[in-house]
């Protein structure tokens, strides 16, 4: 209880982790290194009511200044961690100063995927992922009147609703044939297509970015079928990448992240890593995966701070996600990928529905439009041991789900 823990990345993951470590009772020394000159915040309203100005900055902190001193976390802002010395056990920052840990957590998130466009790297082209990232978003969207979008996955759909929302011109470009295919399933993708171009958004799919160029004060986008659409600004929605370059610099085992265990502990046995570049087993399909959403940042860090605090437990949570765009909720519980049957139900005379997914006869995930009911019984669902659902059950409307949680 006295060791000194180091948590790089003061995200959602550090953030939570330095807080439930607290509560389990930790005594020793807390640093939390933060690349942002903000204290940890929220980030999903960032691309949606953020950006409309219907959420105030002053509630996006995930906890007061004074949460932080009251608890004996030192939480250092503005800092960037350059290296990690595991023979010494200390991590230089880029302030010049050393920090010495007994336990050291790489949260360091992701950062956005920067597609190898000519152009891409000048002015009136934004990246969103930081506070900073959307303050800038912001404030262009004021003044512009055609958006163009590239990227038509989570970030990509939320942003174009919000602008869509403000009342500007929005084009969306998609490299694949669907919107959000990573994620969600045909009919989901489907019902998405039509909201959007039902709100005006003008959706492209299977086209790549050729050329940004500067003509005045717009961007001409440059397709690579030889179209060419003239926006005010260009908003980047091509995916994000991990921050796993300090880690791996120390040689520290990665792939698509960090590699950790069910405790979160990589190739070195006092460092461990949590959050978005946590490469981690998934209990629920049996294999690793990286997980980016705020149900994963916070439940991992909790699982590690029982860990550190003399309480080994593995992470073994049920994934879930949300995106909201207009004033559709998308839910999506577990893991849809791979499934080999999938059933939509839907309550007659609503527009609201859920698709379920199987593979082999079992549920292994489920995505709800406007159906929280259905989404809060999957998650449940789906952390049994062995889920007892079945297909006919899912799809009859009139099968109380409850009897199967």
């Amino acid at each position: 209880m006295s060791d000194t823990i180091v948590i790089l990345g003061a995200g959602q993951a550090g953030a939570q982790l330095a807080d439930s470590l607290r509560r389990e009772g930790h005594e020793g020394p807390i640093v939390l290194v933060g690349e942002e000159a903000d204290p940890p915040y929220q980030r999903p309203p960032l691309s949606k009511t953020f950006l409309m100005d219907t959420f105030d900055e002053a509630r996006l902190p995930l906890r007061p200044d004074a949460f932080y001193t009251d608890r004996k976390i030192d939480l250092r802002t503005g800092v960037t961690a350059l290296s990690i010395n595991r023979t010494g056990k200390t991590v230089a920052l880029s302030d010049g100063s050393t920090l010495p840990y007994d336990k050291l957590v790489i949260a360091t998130g992701t950062r956005v995927r920067t597609p190898p466009i000519p152009g891409i790297d000048g002015d009136r082209v934004y990246p969103l992922r930081t506070l900073s990232d959307s303050r800038a978003i912001k404030s262009a969207l004021t003044g512009a009147s055609h958006v163009v979008v590239i990227g038509g996955g989570f970030i990509g759909l939320e942003t174009a609703s919000a602008a869509r929302t403000m009342g500007k011109s929005v084009t969306v470009l998609e490299a694949m044939d669907r919107l959000m295919q990573r994620a969600v399933s045909a009919p989901v993708s489907a019902f998405f297509d039509a909201l959007h171009r039902d709100k005006g958004v003008d959706l492209v799919y299977g086209v790549r970015v050729a050329n940004l160029n500067r003509e005045g004060r717009s961007v001409e986008v440059e397709l690579d079928d030889g179209r060419v659409f003239i926006a005010d600004m260009v908003i980047l929605g091509a995916g994000v990448i991990p921050n796993q370059e300090i880690a791996e610099a120390a040689g520290i085992t990665c792939s698509n992240g960090i590699d950790a265990d069910d405790y979160a502990t990589t190739s070195d046995p006092d460092i461990y890593a949590i959050g978005d570049v946590s490469f981690h087993p998934n209990a629920l399909r049996g294999r690793r995966l990286r997980l980016e959403s705020v149900q994963n940042a916070t439940d991992q860090a909790r699982a590690l701070a029982k860990t550190l605090t003399g309480t080994p437990t593995p992470y073994t949570a049920v994934p879930w996600f949300w995106s909201d765009q207009y004033d559709v909720k998308l839910q999506m519980a577990g893991l849809s990928d791979g499934f080999d049957t999938h059933v939509e139900r839907r309550q007659p005379g609503s527009d609201a529905f859920s698709i379920f997914y199987f593979l082999d006869g079992k549920l292994i995930g489920a995505d709800s439009v406007n159906a929280p009911a259905d989404h809060m019984a999957a998650r449940r669902i789906l952390a049994q041991a062995e889920p007892a659902l079945t297909p006919e059950e899912a799809a009859d409307p009139a099968f109380d789900l409850k009897t199967r949680m």
